[in-house]
């Protein structure tokens, strides 16, 4: 007991040591002047490196220091004046004159007087225990200059004895680690720890986002007492989280050593630091430890009007398939957010009808205050005319890449507001889901206007009586995800309503497997078996859907495969090819599936032998060690060979992450009629629909209907072009990724990662009664741009590097049924045509004299297209069908 007690006591010593910095700190001699040299560098590069070398440049000088004065009652309080001297300027690169921009240059030519006189001029720094407690200095100094000093400031304090503490520097408030051995002290600054006054943003999807490692070791020599050399190195690497290889890196380094001693001036007299500091200098002020922000300048950049007349040409609908289009709007973007909403209002004012939709987008995805107000003051909601600018302002609300609550509120105002247009109204509330899911995840689900749009839309669908309204606040419960909305969606799965069944089911199948309960299990069941009433078959097979993709138990699977056998042609064959597909891709529920396979009752030859068209299959489009890209594909047939459904899914996943990239999903119903056939078990009522259906990086869009009611279809038949309907089309800011890297010399590197993609999604339908034929096409055309840029600007000296890919892509998914005959002939086909891929590298180092040096590097590969592989059963039809149309 008594062992335990003096182990428990020596523990609470050590933790208070180590929490409360308890441990001295270096000392200083008074009466000596202590000369140290000093060397900060940063290096910019790719985070593998390159043989060209880095980007960036190296600040020296002499340090003078000096004990002005001590405690009297402890030793470990000192004030110490530091004075900088001697400042060199260089490049960290060897280069030829012509390359060097820091040539025949000085350090008072680079800097100006006025600065150099700032830096050289001494400061104060109170160190207690080792701890900086006050940095002195001059409030009217520039803040780079303070900065600098800062950093100089952080290599004198260190901790003597060995633990974790929270500390106050130029980096901000951060917890670190010390590990001292004999002569020698290792200080490891956590930087993920670190709180700074400049905050970032990022994408709040992880697949889309940006990744950041960071270290930052300091290596401190003691001898007497007092430090002898301190070697500085921290590290932060940038990479793109779907392409690992689109990366920056950022070192910085450095080097105090101490040169000699010397006799120094006198230790002052005083009772304070404070007494102390107003008697040798009055102006002397405690600016804080932690690094200042400082104002960038952009010099000689255009104005956003001289930008947008110059770079408008790639804004035009044709060239939106071209990697300039996503390339021009991710530079409009940067310039959008430097304006005011005098400028925006005006290039929003001058666009041309062709490219106004392109500028609404970028405007918008922008994101900053005066870009949100100037799009409120140019849209007119009341004005049914400009329905295409009101759409693609909503779209681009729905991707924002990190809204805010203004923007949710401003969309509020608009949904309370008079509306022209009906879908526009349903597109307001439906995006405002997505921005309800967007906020809560970065934990504003107490915000109030978030708490506001929550509790219009959890009891919208119980507020009207109108179907669409029912939908539109469905969908916007879909987009949400909230946990809330769970028995919502679980009540109106089983509607005598055929679309709120969908719409509610498929919602469930988005929602975390912890989320759904017993109940909404069973209630999913219910729809599937059909206990209590009839369903569609496309309600019905997004109900199996659910059951299968949330941890379903034995039973479940075996009830489901009971069930074949007994479910109408199509459905039979759908579900078949769903289990196979669970076996074939290994999904979660592939383990339990196979148990219940054991059962020759459940698995024999009769219920697997069924015949028909509808089918279900998943396959990669794409794998590396960064992102891994799958699709699937299911297909269901009504008995008579017409569509039901089809969906297609694309998914990424990165690092544990899912990002559900594209959905696009055709319903049809009702179409019997119009081949005298007879229409399956419960949609002998369902009236002529046809219609399209998408969700776009987790965000739920309007659906759009291709006709509806029997007069509708007719008129359609004939007037049919064979032309695809638009679904989306535009520019989506995906990756938007902003920080400032406070080093711990002082210098700021600044990054900015941004992915825009120009997108165009369109579907069709196409039925000839005269060939007994229909074809359904999705068709996707997209050019994606990412660019990564790292800058660490001086003011006086400015270095930095891109990196960046792009590529220019199609993906065409197109079936064609031919129901001459049953069982019908039916061809899926997935096409991927050859695309060009590029990658970028381009260093600068630049003086605002106008001299520059920059390097650019380029790659280029072309990558083959290929038709993506369904079953085996899936080619032998479309042999048939192809043969036959010959």
């Amino acid at each position: 007991m008594f062992t335990l007690l003096v182990f428990l006591l020596c523990t609470a010593s050590s933790f208070s040591a180590s929490t409360k910095g308890g441990g001295a700190g270096p000392r200083l001699n008074n009466d000596q002047l202590y000369k140290f040299s000093y060397t900060t560098e940063v290096l910019l590069d790719r985070a593998r490196g390159s043989r060209e070398g880095s980007a960036g440049y190296r600040i020296s000088s002499d340090v003078a220091v000096n004990l002005v004065w001590r405690d009297p009652s402890s030793k470990d309080e000192q004030l110490i004046k530091l004075a900088i001297s001697n400042v060199r300027i260089d490049n960290v690169e060897q280069r030829s004159k012509k390359e060097n921009v820091l040539q025949g240059s000085t350090a008072e030519s680079l800097m100006g007087k006025y600065k150099l006189a700032a830096l050289t001029r001494p400061f104060l720094v109170h160190l207690k225990n080792g701890k900086v407690k006050a940095f002195y200095s001059y409030w009217a100094e520039p803040a780079t200059v303070k900065n600098l000093k800062r950093g100089v400031a952080s290599l004198l304090q260190v901790q003597l004895n060995t633990g974790k503490v929270i500390e106050n520097d130029v980096s901000g408030r951060c917890t670190v680690e010390y590990k001292a051995v004999k002569g020698q002290v290792t200080r490891t600054k956590i930087l993920d720890t670190c709180k700074t006054a400049e905050t970032g943003f990022t994408t709040h999807s992880q697949v889309l986002g940006v990744s950041r490692k960071s270290s930052s070791v300091t290596v401190f020599t003691l001898e007497d007492g007092f430090i002898r050399s301190a070697v500085a190195e921290e590290k932060h690497t940038l990479a793109v989280n779907a392409r690992r290889s689109t990366a920056a890196k950022v070192v910085s380094r450095q080097s105090f050593t101490l040169v000699g001693t010397e006799a120094g001036p006198f230790e002052a007299a005083g009772k304070d630091v404070a007494g102390v500091v107003k008697s040798l200098d009055a102006k002397l002020a405690a600016v804080g430890v932690m690094a200042e922000k400082v104002k960038s300048q952009c010099k000689g950049c255009p104005l956003l009007f001289e930008h947008w007349q110059a770079h408008q040409k790639q804004f035009e609908p044709d060239s939106l398939s071209k990697v300039t289009a996503p390339r021009s709007f991710l530079a409009l973007i940067q310039s959008i957010r430097k304006a005011s909403k005098v400028q925006v209002l005006k290039v929003l004012k001058s666009a041309s009808k062709s490219t106004l939709p392109q500028v609404v987008d970028a405007v918008t995805s922008s994101q900053t205050p005066a870009s949100l107000d100037a799009m409120l003051e140019f849209l007119n909601f009341t004005d049914a005319k400009s329905y295409v600018l009101q759409e693609r302002f909503l779209y681009a609300c729905g991707f924002a890449s990190h809204p805010n609550e203004r923007m949710l509120k401003a969309l509020l105002d608009i949904s309370k507001g008079k509306i022209a247009s009906t879908d526009i109204k349903e597109s307001v509330v439906i995006i405002m889901g997505a921005l309800v899911q967007k906020l809560c995840q970065k934990g504003g689900c107490n915000l109030p206007t978030v708490v506001q749009v929550k509790k219009m839309i959890l009891e919208g669908p119980d507020s009207t009586q109108a179907e669409a309204e029912v939908q539109m606040y469905l969908l916007a419960l879909k987009n949400s995800l909230l946990p809330e909305a769970i028995p919502i969606f679980t009540k109106y799965a089983e509607s005598e309503v055929g679309a709120y069944n969908t719409i509610a089911l498929t919602a469930l199948q988005r929602y975390d497997v912890s989320l759904i309960t017993d109940e909404v299990k069973r209630t999913v069941n219910r729809v599937y078996h059909q206990n209590r009433r009839i369903y569609e078959k496309n309600v019905r097979a997004a109900a199996a859907d659910v059951i299968l993709s949330s941890n379903p138990t034995y039973m479940d699977v075996k009830n489901v495969l009971l069930s074949i056998g007994n479910l109408p042609h199509e459905m039979n064959k759908y579900m078949l090819s769903k289990i196979q597909d669970i076996l074939h891709f290994q999904m979660p529920a592939s383990k339990v599936v196979r148990h219940a396979m054991k059962d020759m009752i459940s698995h024999n030859y009769d219920r697997f032998a069924k015949v028909g068209s509808s089918s279900s299959y998943s396959g990669f489009m794409a794998q590396s060690a960064d992102v891994t890209s799958t699709y699937s594909l299911d297909i269901l047939y009504s008995g008579s060979g017409i569509l039901r459904r089809s969906n297609m899914n694309i998914y990424g996943a990165s690092n544990g992450a899912l990002l559900h990239g594209l959905q696009v999903a055709i319903e049809a119903q009702g179409l019997e009629s119009l081949i005298a056939a007879t229409p399956d078990e419960g949609e002998e009522d369902l009236e002529s629909f046809a219609g399209m259906s998408a969700l776009l990086f987790d965000v739920q869009l309007r659906p759009v209907t291709f006709f509806k009611g029997y007069s509708d279809l007719m008129s359609k038949m004939f007037s049919m072009s064979g032309e695809p309907m638009n679904v989306v089309k535009g520019l989506i800011l995906l990756t938007d990724h902003s920080e400032v890297i406070q080093l711990q010399s002082g210098l700021k590197a600044s990054a900015e990662f941004q992915g825009g993609l120009a997108i165009d999604i369109s579907g069709g339908m196409e039925i000839s009664l005269w060939y007994r034929e229909s074809k359904t096409s999705v068709n996707n055309r997209g050019a994606l741009v990412v660019t990564g840029n790292v800058t660490v600007d001086m003011d006086f000296v400015r270095a930095g590097m891109e990196v960046s890919f792009e590529t220019e892509a199609s993906l065409d998914f197109i079936t064609t049924v031919q129901f001459s005959e049953y069982p019908f002939l039916v061809c899926m086909q997935m096409d991927k045509t050859t695309f060009p891929f590029s990658e970028y590298l381009t260093k600068y180092e630049s003086r605002p004299s106008g001299k520059s040096f920059v390097l650019r590097k380029g790659r280029k590969q072309i990558v083959p297209g290929s038709e993506f592989p369904l079953h085996q059963e899936n080619s032998n039809m479309c042999k048939k069908v192809f043969d036959s149309s010959w």
